[in-house]
């Protein structure tokens, strides 16, 4: 039943859907190493839940193959749910349960029982920082407390692989550094983690990242091959006093790669920065947009992501 694969927790190879005749997931192939903490990255819409689960068996692939822990996901889907932990991006605990009741039920749902289960649920109390909370009803757990119980239901049964599927959608800022500092804490002892999320503060985190676009893949690596690799152009940097005003104007001219606002600042991608900047300074010259500077700077994973996506 399981296949020989050392090295890879994933492989996946033309993985297809089709909802009748929209493709939503579009001959996608990449792998995921044993330990790593990988990134699927992409819009609403662009495939990612349902490459996850095609990858849990929930759902089987139109065409394409994939093996998971070494199990093939259409012949051995029911190897594969109970060898994997999965935190979907609705919370679905039970609110009405207590913590330790949510782990009691999960735990037996994965057939961990009498005293595997009590040393089990002593250790992820412990990984997830929820100790002392053990008799707290779940609906009164604050939202990083509960992401913190939906990871510690998740590996209850010691998997080697979970799937988060936006997990810290929603939560506050320190609540979802604490969750990440939790994810390489699970990584140091070797699970393979598979996380899909909005936030590319969170992907420089992954060891390697996957972008998805309408279905397909647009770009692989780590994410400073990425950035280095895998943008075409160069980016620049534009401060000026109207921003709304400054996209209108440099979308207008058509021959300009990217056109983006990132905060209150412009970020234009170029193929020739020199070139790229004179047009720039003369467009918005001419709009009587003031501008109080123009850089040049390495381009961000966001950056890379639009220009890919567009490309």
């Amino acid at each position: 039943m399981m296949l020989a694969d050392s090295t890879n927790a994933i492989s996946a190879n033309h993985l297809t859907r089709k909802f009748g005749k929209f493709v939503a997931v579009n001959a996608i192939s990449f792998s995921v190493a044993r330990g790593e903490i990988f990134g699927f990255l992409g819009p609403n819409g662009s495939g990612k839940t349902t490459t996850i689960k095609m990858l849990l068996g929930l759902l089987h692939p139109t065409s394409g193959t994939a093996t998971v822990l070494g199990y093939d996901i259409a012949r051995h889907a029911a190897a594969v749910k109970r060898s994997v932990g999965y935190l979907s991006q609705k919370f679905s605990l039970y609110n009405d349960l207590r913590v330790v009741e949510n782990l009691n039920f999960y735990g037996r749902a994965y057939n961990v029982w009498g005293k595997r289960l009590i040393e089990r649920r002593r250790q992820v109390l412990a990984l997830t920082e929820l100790e002392g909370c053990e008799r707290e009803l779940t609906a009164n757990l604050a939202g990083g407390y509960k992401q913190r119980l939906a990871l510690a239901t998740a590996i209850i049964h010691s998997p080697q692989l979970i799937f988060l599927d936006e997990p810290t959608a929603g939560v506050d800022p320190v609540s979802r550094r604490d969750f990440w500092r939790l994810l390489y804490r699970l990584a140091a002892e070797g699970v393979t983690i598979f996380v899909t999320t909005h936030y590319m503060d969170e992907a420089e985190q992954c060891h390697r990242l996957a972008f998805i676009h309408n279905g397909k893949i647009v770009a692989t690596g780590t994410p400073n091959d990425i950035k280095e690799k895998q943008m075409h152009g160069q980016v620049v940097e534009i401060d000026c006093d109207n921003p709304g005003r400054a996209i209108e104007i440099l979308r207008r001219l058509g021959n300009l790669e990217e056109v983006a606002l990132y905060g209150t600042l412009v970020h234009v991608v170029v193929p020739d920065t020199q070139t790229g900047c004179r047009v720039i300074q003369a467009a918005l010259d001419a709009a009587q947009v003031q501008i109080n500077s123009i850089v040049v700077i390495p381009p961000s994973l966001e950056d890379v992501f639009i220009a890919r996506a567009q490309s």
